[in-house]
């Protein structure tokens, strides 16, 4: 982000811990949107470590192209399917 303007924007809990992100939206974004892209950032890297930890997404060790896809597919449908 050189060059850009950033912004860095702090999270008080009320369990007084302090978290800090920073961001390259416009100064026009609204708090609630961008309380929510922070958001669904941590439930995107909380999906993933799920998908690593107990689906094994980080086990595949083979070299073809199509492998990977494969097994992510496969680890992603099984994500999904105990959730419906």
């Amino acid at each position: 982000m050189p060059g850009e303007e950033a912004w860095l924007v702090g999270e008080h809990r009320l369990n007084g811990e302090r978290q800090y992100y920073l961001s390259n939206l416009p100064a026009e974004t609204a708090i609630r949107e961008l309380a929510g892209a922070i958001k669904a950032r941590w439930i995107c890297e909380q999906a993933h470590q799920q998908l690593k930890g107990e689906l094994g997404l980080d086990h595949f060790e083979g070299r073809s192209w199509t492998g990977p896809h494969r097994h992510a597919l496969m680890t992603m449908i099984a994500y999904a399917f105990p959730q419906t």
